[in-house]
């Protein structure tokens, strides 16, 4: 690996891997607008939502076709770049999550994190986690503070109750954070909140347990622009560092759930409304991300210093 003093002098090419789902093309498509060539690192299916690009955003990038159980195909996507978006999307053919799914999850991070750090030219990684890696544990609303990036989801809770997302993150991150510890590998995680859309539905494993999520004062959720900007931000912002928990919505109020509950399910009839203790009730928030706000605060603000002085 590269020394990490060298981040600032060669960020041109980055990789984005997987840049199938959503946000993996969302962080393509800005990263080309801010200047970046970018490796898309994409799985066995569609390409398509790169067309829209425009012909002189496409000269920079390139679209590798991966297998996260593959480590040459990664370490391919990988030559010559100085940094890694990771996120991971199920197979096609096995798009549940279950025991099995947690499994794959944690060994394809760990082939992920082993090719960056045989990788001479990867200054960091920005490893995208999930908030179901921070909430499951049976104390929440017993702790004296909020739910931090200290914090981790209990492996054996998750068990328990079949919370495979949660199980599948928990082990992935921690896999990830091990090998990266070991191999020197400088990585950043993001514990994005339930990530909204037209895509969400009911089926969301992320979803899993969501009545329990909204009770502790945890269920958080996150929009796609403020998710890529926080990865972009985590990656240049040379003193970022550990994990950071990413949300910009709390559901927390009876109404966010029913205006949650009618865009998952947009096809089921609105109850009437009404007035209750229910209605006007607010769950005290047991969840924190002052961590990134203060991140990308600081890191807007090097960055006006920087425009001013140019």
């Amino acid at each position: 690996m590269a020394p990490a003093d060298d981040v600032s002098s060669s960020i041109s090419t980055v990789c984005v891997m997987d840049a199938s789902g959503r946000l993996g093309s969302g962080l393509v498509g800005r990263l080309l607008q801010q200047g970046y060539s970018v490796h898309a690192a994409v799985q066995n299916y569609g390409e398509e939502q790169f067309d829209e690009l425009s012909f002189d955003k496409k000269d920079k990038l390139k679209i590798f076709y991966t297998d996260p159980f593959d480590y040459q195909s990664i370490a391919d996507a990988l030559k010559g770049c100085s940094g890694l978006f990771y996120s991971y999307e199920p197979p096609h053919d096995q798009p549940n999550y279950d025991e099995f799914m947690a499994e794959m999850e944690a060994r394809a991070a760990h082939n992920v994190l082993e090719a960056c750090a045989q990788t001479d030219t990867i200054d960091k990684v920005v490893f995208t986690s999930s908030a179901t890696a921070v909430v499951w544990r049976d104390d929440v609303k017993l702790l004296s503070s909020d739910l931090d990036e200290k914090h981790w989801s209990d492996i054996n809770f998750c068990r328990k109750y079949k919370l495979w997302h949660g199980l599948s993150k928990t082990l992935a991150e921690k896999a990830a954070w091990a090998l990266a510890m070991d191999r020197g590998v400088s990585m950043i995680s993001i514990n994005a909140g339930l990530l909204l859309g037209t895509d969400v539905t009911l089926s969301n494993p992320y979803l899993k347990g969501a009545a329990e999520m909204y009770e502790d004062g945890v269920f958080v959720t996150v929009d796609l622009k403020f998710l890529v900007d926080a990865h972009i931000n985590a990656f240049e912002d040379i003193s970022s560092y550990g994990r950071y928990i990413c949300f910009n919505h709390v559901i927390n109020r009876h109404q966010d759930a029913m205006e949650l509950a009618k865009m998952i399910t947009p096809s089921d009839p609105s109850p009437p409304p009404q007035r209750s203790e229910e209605d006007i009730r607010i769950i005290p928030q047991k969840i924190s991300n002052k961590k990134l706000n203060k991140m990308m605060v600081d890191f807007a603000s090097k960055n006006d210093e920087m425009d001013q002085l140019l």
